[in-house]
């Protein structure tokens, strides 16, 4: 039932609650992003990855699952999703949804009946472990939470402690059950059978725990990570799901991959495995952080060399390219810095060039086509206090709202109040709330998420007033329209979704060049990486050519060929052998 689809497509993610505000009550929801659906189109993007709509507490911003075959209140229907997805498919988009089921919400049901004895049948669902220590009052082994503190909660009434690799209310399933495996089996097809075309898998390497679950190396920033992350039955599990349900269908199957990198990646994704077709992995989003988590400046080499080592897998192995998602900050302060000046519109159109002119699937995150940019903390923005908007400094405290950001500040408040200032200078750098204020519509209030008298669920970006859609779309020159023309010039070459890779000037940490090349077309990629104007040097191969510029950040593109690149020039050239 597989094809290639996924290769060829272009893909948008939407985080449902900061897309559109469709009823007027502060929060996205499916009615805003059905509005939406010409703007989605017009983009050029032939898919969407839907981040979680199903019923949910919200401890986790809907990562947190209460029922997998129902709709978020918040978020509208099941009669609005099917008008959604018939929407998309309308237009020729496909849809894939967010599958999160290394664990689920403590108040889905399965929860509530495992917690409720030790006889329980659904007890077995989740892992459920004595104590240490003499009273059994210490967790079950050392493992810590993604979301800090012990990855086990203790539970008065069985006498019991219960495993969550995240918060507390989000219990981790125990897929050594073979009913368990089947139940996701089951919801997966569910989906399919509405329409959908595939799903984006949650902390997928997290489902096979070691066995006995023993103690995990003392090594930050996760202690256990290598006890509950790609262990001995991680393949077993993940095919039995795909024979029952992926591979029955025409679908995309992407993993959230932390653990797979480049070097193993074919154990994982190979067309020949049959498991997953491509992965998030974070490789190259860790090139400017120590230990995953402290930031530090970005080595340009580095990341070169990372997207190189995934250009060099054989071609049935899908990279995935992105630069953002809903748990990363936002890309143009990240990878060319927060001092672009005057050239930052520049720098903006360079990055896209930079990463989509790879093999891959290519993924753009809401705003990332508008340049949106990170919550600008210390500064003076709008929050809402006593139901009003007011003007002030925006602080941490008054404008994260994460699980992961809150915990932070909470425990070294409690425990360490000495590090609250390097604590909030990490945040303000790496936060998840980064990638998740609305999206920005209009210079209208609220940004024309929502109503201008409402209270957006979570603060507008300041910069709204400049950067929003209504401003960049008739503007030719527009970063929107820059990618526009990008995605319909990448969705029909078919050098740049099947040639081969070749780098240039590997070792420069300025500029980054490269070719795609197949029987008859050569395409040539050239970006600063720099604010300043860099020498570059025409590679010997691409003398005497013909080529014609499709794509370039400066009005006057200039011919392929040595001289002066200028701040954060980016070029893609064409030309063809016959």
């Amino acid at each position: 039932m597989k094809t290639r689809w996924y290769k060829d497509a272009f893909f948008y993610q939407i985080y449902p609650r900061s897309f559109c505000d469709g009823n007027g009550d502060g929060i996205g929801d499916l009615r805003g992003i059905i509005s939406k659906l010409d703007y989605i189109k017009d983009l050029g993007v032939n898919a969407v990855w839907l981040s979680p709509c199903y019923k949910s507490p919200n401890d986790d911003n809907g990562y947190d699952i209460s029922d997998y075959r129902d709709i978020m209140d918040e978020f509208g229907t099941m009669e609005d999703f099917d008008e959604l997805i018939a929407g998309l498919h309308a237009r020729g988009i496909r849809l894939i949804m967010d599958l999160v089921v290394n664990h689920t919400s403590d108040e889905h049901w399965w929860f509530k009946e495992s917690r409720s004895s030790k006889a329980n049948p659904y007890r077995d669902y989740y892992y459920w472990r004595k104590g240490r220590g003499k009273n059994g009052k210490r967790p079950p082994n050392n493992w810590m939470s993604n979301f800090l503190g012990p990855a086990w909660k203790y539970e008065e009434s069985t006498d019991e402690w219960y495993m969550h690799i995240f918060s507390y209310k989000q219990p981790d399933l125990n897929w050594n059950n073979p009913k368990v495996r089947q139940e996701v089996a089951d919801i997966c097809n569910f989906w399919f059978e509405k329409g959908v075309d595939g799903f984006r898998c949650d902390v997928i390497t997290y489902i096979s725990k070691k066995h006995g679950l023993p103690n995990g190396k003392i090594k930050l920033p996760l202690i256990g990570f290598e006890q509950y992350c790609l262990t001995e039955n991680y393949h077993k599990f993940i095919k039995e799901v795909a024979d029952k349900s992926w591979n029955r269908y025409d679908t995309t199957i992407v993993g959230e991959a932390m653990g797979i990198t480049s070097a193993n990646a074919p154990q994982y994704i190979d067309e020949s495995v049959g498991e997953l077709d491509c992965v998030f992995a974070f490789e190259h989003t860790n090139c400017d952080r120590y230990t995953q988590i402290l930031p530090h400046k970005l080595s340009i080499k580095k990341l070169k060399s990372i997207f190189a080592r995934w250009q060099a897998l054989p071609q049935t192995c899908m990279p995935t390219l992105f630069f953002e998602n809903h748990d990363q900050p936002r890309c143009v302060p990240r990878f060319v810095g927060y001092d672009c000046g005057e050239y930052r519109d520049k720098a903006a159109k360079m990055l896209p060039v930079a990463l989509y002119m790879q093999r891959g699937v290519p993924f753009v995150f809401q705003g990332q086509e508008l340049g949106m940019s990170d919550i600008p903390i210390g500064k003076e923005g709008e929050v809402w206090r006593d139901g009003k908007p007011v003007r002030a400094i925006l602080k941490e405290e008054e404008v994260f709202k994460d699980i992961l950001s809150v915990n932070a500040m909470k425990m070294f408040r409690k425990r360490a109040p000495f590090l609250m200032g390097i604590v909030k200078k990490v945040l303000k750098k790496v936060a998840r709330d980064h990638a998740r204020t609305p999206m920005q519509w209009s210079d209208a209030p609220n940004a024309g998420f929502c109503p201008k008298d409402v209270e957006p669920w979570m603060i507008v970006n300041p910069d709204y007033k400049i950067v929003n859609v209504a401003a960049e779309q008739n503007d030719k020159d527009s970063l929107l329209n820059y990618y526009r023309k990008l995605i319909d010039y990448r969705k029909n070459s078919e050098c740049i979704k099947n040639g081969s890779f070749k780098e240039f000037y590997a070792d420069s940490n300025k500029i980054y060049v490269y070719q795609r090349q197949d029987a008859d077309t050569t395409i040539a990629v050239v970006c600063n990486f720099t604010k300043k104007e860099t020498p570059f040097t025409l590679p010997q191969e691409w003398s005497n050519n013909n080529a014609e510029c499709k794509l370039s950040n400066y009005d006057d593109a200039r011919p392929l060929a040595s001289g002066t690149l200028r701040p954060f020039e980016a070029s893609v050239y064409e030309w063809h052998r016959h």
